[in-house]
């Protein structure tokens, strides 16, 4: 037989030696409970603007010169406790600077000086506020209740920065459902003078009803959901002055209901900066805006994409200038930086790669040299980078391969470097950035080195298409490759999503690995087109038609595992989460006979059902992609099925609601076509906590119990 892929096993990573113990799904589930999960050391950071790092052990905080990596000082719990009477453990540090130390206690912002061991100042803010942000500059902090927005400063806990009674216009919280890279909904100015602020008006948003059933009887909770093709959020931006307490609104609009994202204050507090893009999210124009007035003072450059245009990164601005700025952008087909002023003039591009820049961590002190995050060459990868912003050379700095998290002081002197890959759990370094030179503060043991379990390796395929397919497989403990395994295929497959790192595990949840040498099984999962850090082409294919490409690179991790003489090929189901959900029903229904069972949890099954800002950017409307819109929808498959299919639900799911899964029943019910259900009742999205260990046995259970081939044994091999 001709095989029409290639594959390399990179790497076997042996998770237990030891015979001793089982890894049941219970404590696999809630590792995080159970000490499963790699060590590490607990609020690590830098003081700012020092070579100082710390980190809590022994419910103390630990001072440690990065210089001469020796302890300058030790402040043990009972020192804050004298001052915080009701603390019962060290609070998570939200800043630390050379004398003080930062963070909320309840409903108060706590500044302590820890060299004289007193309290410095007490900001209070409402208990039932949320969306906080705090400026240690202007001493507030910014916070919402219900829709308005506020701030607490220590002379007056509330102060009104909006005070509107609509509840259809929100100010203070994230817009556009926290796409482009958008989390909050609030931006203190540089020097803490003004608050900027994103407010949306959601009267054209419909309202989708979900149930409570914990009131007697069931209560209508109604959440604003802007469906594809349906009415959006207006959205405007705000600006608070702090000193004359007005607010002022950028001279905007947005009756297109166009997106507004990467808000950027200038350092010199004279402008901000906005990314607006049309709701076809084709076109952004990056604008920027007087503060004083709201007015528009100039279009910095723009960007257009036949497919999509989607900014999700801040400017950010270089050291002592107000004018110049580092810009992220695909335009050349990978996400790189271009060196701008604030006048739109194009300097360079900085950064020429072909791989992914992630994130900026900063500067050196002359400024000459930036640190950035990015794949590398390996896709699989995360390493940190020192660019010379002139002549664009650059230096690796994380030198092992592998997963790194870093953190860069604010002189730019050290690095503290988190990082792990299939043979190391957790490992920290401090890193000199000048000579590159590595000092390790902390080695995790394997947590599961007293556990039965199996390997995990690395898969390289080809795709019918040529592109490379990053994939892994774990293999049960006592495997033995004279026998036949079962498969499970776990799978998402969406955008903004890569389960195949080189990361501990490999980035599977535990409970994967547990599973397969609870129950002998092959688990398998594969990135397909349109998963992140592979590059615009790669990632946009999928564009107007979700599920197509997708599904033939799946296929092609089908084929490779059924040419593996220990996969038994007639045993093999899939299962996955969300868009994962998706891709489950879609690979169960669009190819009957290759799957026996399939668990799908919180499945879009009907892409006009998802939300405005997601859905449009890769299928555009229902009106304008008709035919995308019918070949992805997962209903017209339903008389395909052939096995054992089982949807899962969260009762109140926010996200995928709650009517994609029921349409879907409503269908199977008119086909005649049996298939299986099971709803969690008040959860969202996703099952979390100790019901998550219900969720998890639920769908393992039903893959055990019905992928089965008729000579096949009850249970595993």
């Amino acid at each position: 037989m001709k095989k029409i892929f290639s594959f390399l096993f990179l790497c076997t990573f042996i998770l237990g030696f030891s015979q001793q113990k089982t890894l049941n799904l219970d404590d696999a589930v809630l590792g995080y409970q159970k000490g499963l999960n790699p060590a590490t050391l607990n609020d690590l950071k830098w003081v700012n603007h020092c070579n100082t790092y710390v980190f809590q052990k022994d419910n103390a905080l630990i001072f440690t010169d990065a210089v001469t990596n020796k302890v300058t000082k030790n402040i043990p719990f009972t020192d804050l406790q004298k001052s915080y009477a009701e603390l019962t453990r060290f609070p998570r540090l939200m800043e630390i600077s050379t004398n003080e130390l930062v963070f909320t206690n309840k409903n108060s912002i706590e500044t302590f000086n820890y060299n004289t061991l007193s309290k410095n100042a007490s900001i209070q803010f409402d208990e039932a506020g949320e969306n906080t942000e705090y400026n240690s500059k202007a001493k507030a902090i910014a916070y919402t209740l219900a829709n308005n927005l506020y701030i607490g400063t220590a002379e007056n806990p509330k102060i009104a920065v909006t005070n509107i009674e609509d509840k259809n216009i929100v100010s203070g919280q994230t817009i556009h459902r926290s796409e482009f890279g958008i989390f909050k909904g609030t931006f203190w100015s540089p020097e803490g003078s003004y608050l900027a602020f994103y407010q949306k008006n959601e009267s054209n948003v419909t309202n989708y009803p979900l149930v409570d059933i914990t009131t007697y009887p069931a209560s209508l909770k109604n959440i604003k959901y802007p469906m594809a093709g349906q009415g959006s959020e207006i959205v405007k931006i705000g600006i608070y002055n702090l000193k004359t307490q007005q607010t002022i609104y950028l001279d905007i609009n947005t009756a297109d209901e166009h997106y507004l994202t990467n808000l950027s204050w200038t350092p010199d507090e004279k402008f901000v900066l906005v990314a607006e893009i049309n709701r076809g999210q084709n076109h952004v124009w990056y604008n920027r805006y007087e503060v004083l007035t709201g007015k528009k003072m100039n279009t910095l450059f723009e960007e257009t994409n036949e497919k999509w245009t989607e900014p999700e990164h801040d400017a950010v601005f270089l050291p002592n200038s107000n004018n110049n700025f580092l810009w992220f952008s695909e335009r050349d087909g990978f996400m790189n930086l271009y060196h701008y002023t604030t006048e739109g003039k194009l300097l360079k591009q900085v950064t020429k790669f072909n791989w992914v820049v992630t994130n900026i961590l900063g500067f050196d002190e002359s400024g000459k040299n930036v640190f950035i995050t990015g794949t590398g060459t390996d896709p699989r990868e995360m390493h940190t980078f020192k660019v010379n912003l002139k002549t664009g050379k650059y230096d690796r700095l994380s030198k092992v391969n592998g997963t790194h998290s870093t953190q860069l002081s604010t002189n730019g002197n050290y690095l503290i470097d988190s990082y792990s890959s299939l043979t190391i759990p957790t490992k920290i370094d401090i890193v000199a950035t000048k000579k590159v030179k590595s000092t390790s503060i902390f080695t995790a043991e394997n947590p599961l080195k007293d556990y039965n379990l199996g390997t995990t390796e690395f898969v390289n395929l080809k795709g019918k298409n040529g592109n490379d397919l990053y994939a892994k497989i774990t293999k049960p403990a006592n495997f033995d490759a004279t026998k036949k395994y079962p498969v499970m295929v776990y799978v998402y497959g969406g955008p903004h999503a890569q389960l195949v790192k080189n990361s501990w595990l490999a980035g599977s949840n535990l409970w994967m690995v547990a599973f397969a040498s609870l129950e002998n099984y092959i688990v398998f999962t594969l990135d397909n087109r349109g998963s992140e850090n592979r590059g615009f082409t790669f990632e946009s294919s999928v564009h107007r038609n979700l599920g197509n490409a997708e599904i033939e690179d799946q296929l092609t991790g089908i084929d490779y595992l059924k040419s593996l003489n220990f996969v038994d090929s007639k045993r093999i189901a899939v299962n996955g989460w969300s868009y994962g959900g998706f891709m489950t029903t879609s690979l169960m229904l669009r190819n009957p006979g290759v799957f026996t069972t399939a668990v799908a949890g919180g499945p879009v099954t009907d892409w006009k059902y998802y939300e405005v800002m997601y859905g449009e950017r890769y299928m555009d409307t229902p009106q304008e992609n008709p035919e995308g819109y019918e070949k992805a929808k997962v209903h017209n498959y339903i008389k395909n099925l052939d096995g054992k299919l089982l949807l899962i639900h969260g009762s109140v799911d926010p996200t995928v609601v709650p009517q994609h899964s029921m349409t879907l029943l409503q269908e199977a019910v008119k086909q005649k076509v049996q298939i299986d259900f099971f709803t969690y009742p008040m959860h969202e999205h996703n099952v979390g906590g100790v019901d998550r260990v219900h969720l998890i046995k639920k769908m393992m259970e039903y893959i055990v119990e019905n992928n089965k081939s008729p000579l096949a044994p009850e249970k595993g091999i």
